[in-house]
């Protein structure tokens, strides 16, 4: 019976483990992955509805051109991408035809008859804005978002 006991004067030394199981780290790989497969989309749509937001503002801020444009030459100006003058040969002053952004073409149709005109931003190709819709403004006030269209025309339009 004393060689069962022979070890029980004697201290066991415990060695504590350093760093993470495997089993550990594969938990927190899965955790991570879940919530990237959760945040990624949630961002993206993010940024899609904050590019829409900006294309919006800069339409409304080219709309004040235009009326001040009006008010001094009677006309609208057909220019995006023309330096401002304050008439209606000039432009409405942007150094492209498009958003600052570079998410949207920008462009004006003008009537000239009735002195109306509709400004248009529409997705560019390539860009995570495509098939998001295009956004007008009229002379009149009437603002369309044309959901999941990117023609300004195929879609029927909600009110921004």
């Amino acid at each position: 019976m004393a060689s069962r006991f022979r070890n029980q004067g004697k201290k066991m030394k415990y060695y504590s483990a350093k760093g993470f199981s495997l089993i550990e780290l594969m938990i927190a790989v899965v955790i991570v992955g879940i919530i990237a497969a959760i945040a990624v989309p949630s961002y993206s749509s993010y940024l899609v509805k904050s590019s829409r937001a900006a294309a919006q503002t800069e339409l409304l801020e080219m709309a004040s051109l235009q009326e001040k444009i009006f008010l001094n030459s009677n006309n609208y100006t057909p220019n995006v991408a023309s330096a401002y003058t304050g008439s209606a040969a000039g432009g409405l002053g942007k150094t492209t035809a498009k958003t600052s952004d570079g998410k949207y073409d920008l462009s004006i149709d003008i009537t000239t008859p009735s002195q109306t005109y509709e400004m248009r931003a529409e997705p560019v190709g390539g860009s995570a804005q495509l098939g998001d819709g295009c956004i007008l403004i009229r002379e009149n006030g009437l603002r369309q978002w044309h959901q999941g269209s990117d023609d300004c025309t195929a879609a029927s339009p909600v009110a921004w």
